[in-house]
């Protein structure tokens, strides 16, 4: 649960230039699976649709002001951006342009925060070309 506040923060401190938003996907530490020790919630395995969305409704709960959507049943999103059990992404435009390593080892917001920081450098020295025009 930090690295989802961690991510929280990232967000927020970015939200003038990027829109984030955390996909669920299937539990990494079901209660009824390999349930890890420090667990915050007792989340079953997901059985059906219904039982991933109340689990989301939990880590929303968790992530206040953060845009919190559900993988399908298939892991279709898990499957095509490899995210088991954590990954960033920054995707403009249709396209991938920054891709974290997998959690959880080599989940680092520090990375995502860095390349964001570049990215708002960027903007602001496009906008300062584009003003001294």
């Amino acid at each position: 649960m930090a690295r989802l506040k961690a991510f929280q923060g990232v967000a927020q401190q970015n939200a003038d230039i990027a829109d984030s938003v955390v996909v669920y996907i299937e539990e990494a530490h079901p209660s009824d699976g390999w349930m890890s020790t420090d667990a915050p919630f007792q989340i079953p395995k997901h059985r059906c649709l219904e039982d991933r969305l109340s689990a989301a409704q939990l880590i929303h709960l968790e992530v206040p002001g953060c845009l919190v959507v559900v993988d399908s049943m298939e892991n279709s999103s898990n499957a095509a951006y490899g995210a088991y059990f954590n990954r960033l992404y920054v995707v403009q435009e249709g396209k991938v342009v920054y891709q974290g390593g997998r959690g959880p080892e080599k989940y680092r917001i520090s990375e995502l925060r860095d390349w964001l920081d570049q990215h708002r450098k960027s903007l602001e020295k496009t906008n300062s070309q584009v003003i001294n025009v």
